[in-house]
């Protein structure tokens, strides 16, 4: 059947698709294959310190800056394969694998696209896959090919099962020349189809619909993030959800959305670079702010922070890039300028260097198969419940 951009009604049926969007104009490379050997003992225990040990050693970036002063954000993706290794994706350095025979690296000189690894995801044959800046990349257990089977046009159609891999496209802003549309592309059985978004023909092309990141929700439902809005399917049918959905000034106020996130109750939170963090809970839209001078947080109707009203930029959740959730069902902001936030369904909570976090920009959070969080940043971070402790 095909896909249909209806939405009558997240209890999946209550999002409505705004007519505004479909009206809106809207580096240093490290060496080839490093191996740093070292014994790098997983903690003892059932609860915090699984994974990799603190005091042996870290992984080889520098976060410098690239060319001309280019914006290094350090880790930016982590995750835990099915063997309990842990692969970390570098901003501009890109990515290194670690478990317990110790580090292994892989830059563009090791077949990576790109040294900008945005995602880490594996498939059903443990093979693991990279979204870089500028294309994806597989490591089949020895080494990475950023060659796959690729189809575009009429043989690519919307498709959903739980397996499925997700991918932006092959340009870093914008819209590629092969996929001549804004769109997605979907891994399946080793072939990646480039879908496009259910937008109007003045849209199609528009770079406000480059993908900034992914989510898995419930059933086999994802979501994705561009900057303009965040599209919803569910097998079936699309949601879309743009700037007047998300109480934006009566859809005059076009959203930057840096992340997207559906946490165990259902509800689905969106992170904006500019205007802070929205959480959509069927018919409802609310803003997440702190309220000033407590640890209070205030879920209020509408739109989330405007600009102006944020005030510090460190104090404040104005620029949200990462969100997850803890074992306790805890929901995590990572920010730009101001650590990460822990809102625990009435307060919320900074954690800044003096709990540990020394990166004040946050572009990770991660649950890892133990249970433990995990930030990256400026370094990588594990939480041991009460506060931060520097892994890498």
């Amino acid at each position: 059947m095909a896909a249909r951009a209806v939405v009558p009604s997240l209890k999946w049926s209550s999002l409505l698709v705004s007519s505004a969007l479909m009206s809106k104009a809207s580096c240093a490379a490290l060496a080839p294959t490093l191996v740093i050997s070292a014994c790098l003992a997983a903690c003892a225990g059932g609860g915090q310190g699984h994974g990799p040990d603190a005091a042996m050693v870290r992984l080889p970036f520098t976060y410098e800056q690239g060319p001309g002063g280019v914006y290094n954000g350090g880790v930016r993706a982590i995750y835990q394969d099915r063997t309990g290794a842990y692969w970390f994706g570098s901003h501009l350095e890109g990515v290194c694998r670690v478990d317990g025979d110790g580090i292994r690296c892989f830059t563009m000189a090791d077949g990576l696209a790109d040294d900008q690894v945005r995602s880490i995801q594996e498939d059903a044959e443990g093979r693991i896959w990279f979204d870089t800046a500028t294309g994806v990349g597989c490591f089949d257990g020895g080494t990475i090919s950023s060659h796959h089977p690729r189809q575009y046009g009429p043989l690519a159609a919307w498709g959903l099962e739980s397996e499925d891999l997700w991918f932006k496209g092959t340009e870093p802003h914008g819209v590629g020349a092969a996929e001549q549309r804004a769109g997605v592309y979907r891994g399946h059985d080793g072939v990646l189809s480039f879908l496009h978004f259910p937008l109007v023909f003045e849209q199609r092309s528009n770079d406000g619909f480059s993908v900034t990141g992914f989510a898995k929700g419930g059933g086999t439902r994802v979501w994705i993030a561009t900057y303009d809005a965040v599209f919803g399917f569910d097998g079936a049918d699309f949601l879309v959800i743009d700037g007047a959905r998300m109480g934006l000034r009566g859809g005059t106020e076009a959203p930057h959305v840096r992340c997207v996130y559906e946490d165990s109750a259902g509800r689905l939170w969106i992170g904006n670079n500019g205007v802070g963090v929205i959480m959509i809970d069927g018919a409802a839209t609310r803003g997440l702010t702190p309220v000033r001078g407590s640890g209070e947080a205030l879920l209020r109707m509408g739109a989330a922070l405007m600009p102006h009203e944020s005030g510090d930029a460190g104090r404040s959740l104005q620029r949200v890039f990462s969100i997850g959730e803890d074992r306790e069902g805890n929901l995590w902001f990572g920010t730009i300028g101001g650590g990460a936030w822990r809102y625990d369904g009435a307060t919320l909570r900074q954690f800044t260097a003096v709990d540990g976090l020394t990166t004040a920009d946050v572009m990770a959070i991660y649950r890892d198969r133990h249970g433990d969080l995990w930030l990256g940043g400026e370094g990588v971070f594990r939480f041991d419940g009460t506060r931060f402790e520097r892994v890498h």
